[in-house]
């Protein structure tokens, strides 16, 4: 397990997540400790509980219960001892941590004026492990870039965790360090859940390259303004659209000339134009290309790159042909 997990563990949990063999450690996604109830373990294709000698079980009746001096003591170190410090965490429901990881919360909401103020009775977390897979955007790379080594703009569709911020970090560091396809460009990435860059105190954790400009913790339609107005951008990347005013972002981004990439939770493209906000933009053919992902063949695989006409993206390079004699694009992540 990665140091800065166990620098906010405290014992008894530190000494029990330090005792999970390296095979499963290496493959744990999320830590999930609520108060009172089983000690879990998540990867991508299990739950496992941790039992209180350390062992791991996929069976939860005799795994460790957190207690509240566990919840307590976590929550300090989380907060460095200043709980005062996580005010805006606390109000959105997460934390990020050092090496960009993420940590969720959940408790007792206290609301003001209609609105939640923040979180009190802290009483779950989930630890995001979070992990720079580098290289995985060079496979479909090729799709996204026009003639000119030009990025298309691009949608992600992906159901939750399936790799789509994996995918989406390694493509702004790809346009952002250039290479023998594409030139290198400014990219500005508004992370408005501290996902894709990790920033801890406003610097990037994840290696996001060294052309890229990071709004951290902004809302994704404000800070697509914001980023294009004093950054002048060449791509903008930003994770899971979907509300209104996230569209009216993107189409006044596009109409400034930012090429876009970015993600959507769904299964296809039919699945996303049922919904009113992106059926307009794929009405009005904002997006180029499109991604698809699943779990079909692991973690981040890719189903298929489509044009916005919905139609298989073809390359010599990448591919298999089908009986039909058409390509049907296959990329492994």
């Amino acid at each position: 397990m990665r140091a800065e997990i166990e620098a906010i563990l405290p014992p008894p949990l530190r000494d029990f997540i330090q005792a999970i063999p390296p095979r499963l450690a290496y493959r744990v996604e999320e830590i999930r400790i609520r108060l009172g109830r089983p000690l879990e373990l998540v990867t991508s294709e299990e739950v496992r509980y941790v039992l209180p000698n350390g062992a791991v079980s996929k069976y939860y009746e005799a795994a460790y219960l957190p207690t509240a001096s566990d919840c307590e003591k976590l929550l300090s170190l989380i907060s460095n001892h200043s709980l005062y410090a996580l005010e805006e965490e606390l109000r959105r429901g997460f934390v990020t941590v050092r090496g960009g990881h993420r940590v969720g919360l959940v408790g007792k909401a206290v609301v003001e004026g209609g609105r939640v103020k923040h979180l009190g009775a802290i009483s779950g977390f989930n630890i995001r492990i979070a992990r720079e897979v580098k290289g995985v955007a060079q496979h479909v790379l090729p799709f996204v870039v026009d003639e000119q080594g030009t990025c298309c703009n691009t949608l992600i569709i992906s159901p939750p965790q399936c790799g789509k911020t994996t995918l989406l970090r390694d493509l702004a560091r790809a346009f952002s360090y250039g290479n023998e396809q594409v030139r290198p460009q400014k990219v500005g990435i508004v992370d408005e859940r501290s996902e894709l860059a990790g920033s801890l105190d406003g610097q990037p954790q994840h290696d996001v390259g060294p052309r890229t400009d990071v709004l951290d913790a902004c809302p994704k339609a404000e800070g697509m303004m914001m980023m294009i107005r004093s950054m002048s951008p060449d791509i903008l990347v930003v994770d899971e659209i979907g509300r209104p005013e996230d569209a009216a972002a993107i189409d006044e981004a596009i109409h400034a000339g930012v090429q876009l990439i970015t993600t959507v939770h769904g299964r296809d493209i039919r699945d996303i134009s049922r919904r009113t906000t992106l059926s307009r933009l794929l009405a009005q053919a904002v997006f180029t290309r499109f991604i698809v992902l699943s779990k079909s063949r692991g973690t981040g695989t890719v189903e298929g790159v489509y044009g916005s006409d919905g139609q298989v993206v073809n390359s010599g390079r990448i591919g298999q042909t089908s009986n039909s004699g058409r390509r049907e694009q296959v990329v492994p992540l």
